[in-house]
């Protein structure tokens, strides 16, 4: 069974960036991105403001604030002294 799995393709995907097959693996740190460059490039666009997400100028000031909870939700694990 071992040798089967082994012979399994391993999921890949495209580089955001720069369209490059990248392995998705725990072993790439970058994932989805091929690279620290990729990634260094993706992060300036939305950092310059070359990358939005669509909607009306200020439009979030209209939503109910009831909607949304500022709380994190209790996973009884704790955050310690911040």
């Amino acid at each position: 069974m071992t040798e089967e799995k082994n012979s399994e393709k391993p999921f890949t995907v495209k580089c955001p960036t720069c369209g490059k097959e990248v392995v998705w693996s725990t072993d790439n740190p970058y994932r989805p991105f091929c690279s620290e460059r990729c990634r260094m490039i993706d992060l300036g666009e939305w950092a310059s403001g070359g990358y939005r997400i669509e909607g009306a100028p200020g439009s979030a000031d209209q939503l109910d604030p009831g909607d949304f909870t500022t709380e994190e939700p209790d996973t009884g694990k704790g955050r310690g002294n911040l």
